[in-house]
């Protein structure tokens, strides 16, 4: 039967217009949609355990820090922990020897895998074999590291390692972790044997990506080795240096796990006791949660303060 038409209308006509666009667009958008979706439902599992496991504790420990718990019974008490945190000596030689730490580890566990990267740098042969010699600390489980200087290394009789190379070169040998003066430098010498090997391979993919050019121009200005390093070297690496200083400056003052290993914990007179080792004698010894809290936020608004600060200046020289 033929179809017939009223005069003045078209076929079709009465029904409403598709708010989707046709063809090739429509598909364009649904993959749009498909992808953002996959991306954001990857995003939900990465914010679920950044809000789980970092940004939840860190909300309930400053809420804790305002308070008191005793016998079950929770009451807020405003900033009496702090004040009585502040007014406990250990408070103030738990940052004394952080800090001593923290400048020990800059003078020795920063500079040394620098100049550990650039000698590397020059070999021609034996990188790969070089290069796995000295992560393979890396891979060591911290603590056995740590048990591994304490019983072998750091052993105060003539037995001891360090010890039988000072006797072998006719020189005294030392109590190492016995002794509250050499605590600190021992602990920094274990721990930057033991994580150097990061910092070394970041440095090296640093070196790796000077220009050649600039060497030989140094060369032929008769640039020695040092002027070479001064030079070219550092200011072609200064956004890593800058990075890695900042990156070791927040990891040291977070010092706990050499000291709970290699000195029991406070070591001799005390010469070990960290802030985070602190805030582990608070909580755990001392059943001291909400002191521990407060302990906690000083050392995360001290980190903070450190941060913003290193960020600033690095926009103004950019």
């Amino acid at each position: 039967m033929a179809i017939t038409t009223v005069p003045g209308t078209t076929r079709g006509a009465g029904r409403p217009a598709s708010p989707y666009p046709a063809g090739p667009q429509r598909t364009s958008l649904g993959r749009k949609v498909r992808d953002n979706l996959t991306g954001h439902t990857f995003l939900i599992g990465a914010v679920l355990c950044f809000a789980v496991f970092s940004w939840y504790p860190m909300i309930r420990g400053i809420v804790m820090s305002f308070q008191r718990t005793r016998r079950g019974e929770t009451t807020w008490v405003g900033w009496d922990n702090y004040s009585r945190i502040i007014d406990d000596p250990s408070f103030w030689t738990a940052w004394k020897n952080t800090l001593y730490f923290t400048v020990l580890a800059l003078v020795l566990g920063y500079a040394v895998p620098f100049f550990v990267a650039i000698l590397l740098n020059e070999f021609r042969h034996a990188k790969g074999y070089l290069r796995i010699l000295v992560y393979l600390p890396v891979m060591l489980p911290p603590a056995s590291a740590l048990f591994l200087f304490k019983f072998y290394a750091y052993d105060p009789s003539e037995a001891g390692l360090f010890n039988a190379i000072l006797t072998a070169l006719h020189l005294p040998t030392s109590q190492w972790m016995q002794s509250p003066d050499m605590t600190m430098p021992a602990m920094v010498l274990a721990s930057t044997w033991m994580n150097m090997g990061g910092a070394v391979l970041i440095y090296l993919a640093a070196l790796q990506n000077i220009p050649g050019e600039l060497y030989e121009a140094a060369e032929l200005d008769g640039a020695g080795i040092w002027r070479r390093i001064v030079h070219v070297t550092i200011p072609q690496t200064r956004l890593i240096l800058a990075l890695l200083a900042m990156l070791q400056i927040v990891a040291t003052m977070q010092l706990f796990i050499e000291p709970l290993i290699l000195a029991n914990g406070a070591g001799a007179e005390d010469s070990a006791t960290s802030v985070a080792y602190l805030i582990y004698q608070h909580g755990f010894f001392q059943n001291d949660l909400n002191g521990a809290a407060a302990l906690g936020v000083i050392m995360l608004v001290v980190l903070a303060g450190f941060s913003a600060a290193y960020l600033r200046l690095s926009a103004k020289q950019d």
